[in-house]
């Protein structure tokens, strides 16, 4: 099974494969709105503003495994990031990124991208880059922030 074979939800309930991506490139974050790295939306929708043009985009599932820090409900959780940090790109429903219930794209991702705590996530903001052949290129902890990583999206558009 490939990355163009999984599936996800978005904030507005719609179901979305992955397929439809297939020749972008994407950068993947669990997010959280009540966290150190929050912040870090902002310079997610500047990379997503700057790329989408050509060829680039950014899709965040929130997730509420990391103490705490994304409690509120899928609408809540979008009016929040719309409201105060103008996101454009796509928010998906809230998901389990580590555990027997981790969402599916989560468990490719891992697989394909180990962390310094091997598959497991380590907190919120991790980053998946993923070219547009669907492989998975690099894995970023939390404390990159969005713009240290436009060297290696602007290698691959």
């Amino acid at each position: 099974m490939g990355f163009y074979d999984l599936s996800a939800v978005k904030m507005n309930g719609q179901n979305v494969s992955m397929e439809e991506y297939k020749g972008k490139v994407l950068l993947i974050v669990n997010t959280a709105s009540k966290c150190g790295f929050t912040p870090q939306l902002a310079g997610l929708e500047e990379l997503y503003k700057e790329y989408k043009d050509r060829g680039f985009e950014v899709l965040g599932f929130p997730c509420n495994q990391f103490a705490n820090q994304d409690p509120g409900t899928n609408k809540e959780i979008s009016e929040f990031c719309l409201l105060n940090y103008g996101v454009s790109f796509s928010m998906f429903e809230k998901i389990d990124v580590n555990g027997e219930n981790t969402h599916p794209i989560y468990k490719y991702l891992k697989k394909e991208a180990k962390g310094v705590m091997g598959e497991k996530i380590k907190w919120n903001f991790t980053k998946f880059l993923v070219d547009s052949k669907g492989n998975v290129i690099k894995r970023y902890g939390s404390m990159i922030k969005p713009e240290k990583i436009k060297s290696d999206i602007e290698k691959l558009l």
